[in-house]
């Protein structure tokens, strides 16, 4: 069985790991870099450390020993936080989305369990209740006093903590390009980019473009116009995929040595070449594309892919 890499010691997250990679293989009018979260950590990697440190800084101010979270069976977000809380001295707990069972966990929950997070299955409906009281006070009750984050750590805490994703983008670049879940990394990133440069977030779902709606609830107006947002290579749906999608990260990878995940980047940046041969960017653009990490979310793949 494949499984994840379970680090023994992360005392320190060392951010100087974080590098701007210039593309290689790129139209000579456009200039192309990536910046390299993904280096952060093999497992708190991309933007998850970032919107997770401040929601475990509050929770260790507020006095919480257990940290909450919700996700799906292969989500980045709830192997983060299950080794971010178990580097930081919390318990842990993740809700998890469609499941009745943990007769046969898959590789991404057992490292959950592997760094002490308890697992509690819900259906798909009842997941989505998630925000209500009522099922707050039903996880309370279970275990104890809880220091809830939202999937995707979609909160105020997240957003601030994805500013610091914002402050390292350079003022050179015209656009920048970053995947889109929950809409907290955008949001982080534009409210520390100026208003002239352009946004194009990427979302890896069906009907994505409703995060925009999401969006402007914790933003500016004036500064959306500069917001695009593309749902069109879902390649058919949030963690699906299709053979050109898989051939697009092999051939990345050959040219680029850059590793791409399946769910988020992979996505983005098919979609960046698919714009470039559109003529969608000018002549002379300066592109920065966002890579999130979330790495571990290949292992279904792998076996399809040269990395």
């Amino acid at each position: 069985m494949t499984t994840i890499l379970i680090c023994e010691s992360m005392d320190i997250m060392d951010e100087s790991k974080v590098v701007i990679q210039q593309l290689k293989k790129v139209p000579n009018s456009l200039s192309i870099d990536m910046l390299r979260l993904d280096l952060l950590h093999p497992v708190i990697s991309g933007n998850k450390w970032y919107k997770l440190r401040p929601n475990l800084e509050a929770a260790k101010n507020a006095n919480f020993n257990t940290i909450l979270t919700f996700g799906g069976a292969f989500s980045n977000h709830l192997i983060a936080t299950a080794a971010a809380a178990a580097q930081s001295g919390f318990q842990s707990v993740g809700v998890v989305r469609g499941l009745d069972t943990e007769t046969t966990l898959n590789p991404t929950l057992e490292a959950c369990k592997q760094y002490g997070m308890k697992l509690h299955f819900v259906s798909r409906e009842d997941y989505h209740k998630n925000k209500t009281e009522d099922f707050l006070a039903t996880l309370q009750n279970l275990y104890g006093e809880i220091f809830v984050i939202p999937e995707g750590g979609a909160n105020e805490n997240g957003r601030s903590g994805a500013e610091d994703i914002g402050n390292m983008i350079p003022n050179c670049y015209s656009h920048v390009c970053v995947s889109v879940g929950s809409g907290t990394t955008v949001l982080g990133i534009l409210r520390r980019l100026t208003i002239e440069k352009q946004v194009l977030g990427f979302a890896p779902m069906k009907k994505g473009k409703y995060l925009k709606e999401v969006i402007s609830q914790y933003f500016l107006p004036k500064h959306l116009p500069n917001l695009q947002l593309f749902d069109q290579w879902h390649f058919g749906g949030f963690g699906h995929w299709k053979p050109e999608l898989l051939d697009f990260m092999n051939q990345f990878y050959l040219s680029e040595t850059i590793p791409l995940d399946m769910v988020y980047t992979a996505k983005m940046m098919f979609g960046v070449f698919a714009l470039i041969q559109q003529n969608y960017f000018p002549e002379k653009s300066k592109i920065l594309c966002i890579h999130t990490g979330g790495l571990q979310g290949n292992i279904s793949i792998r076996s399809n892919l040269c990395y």
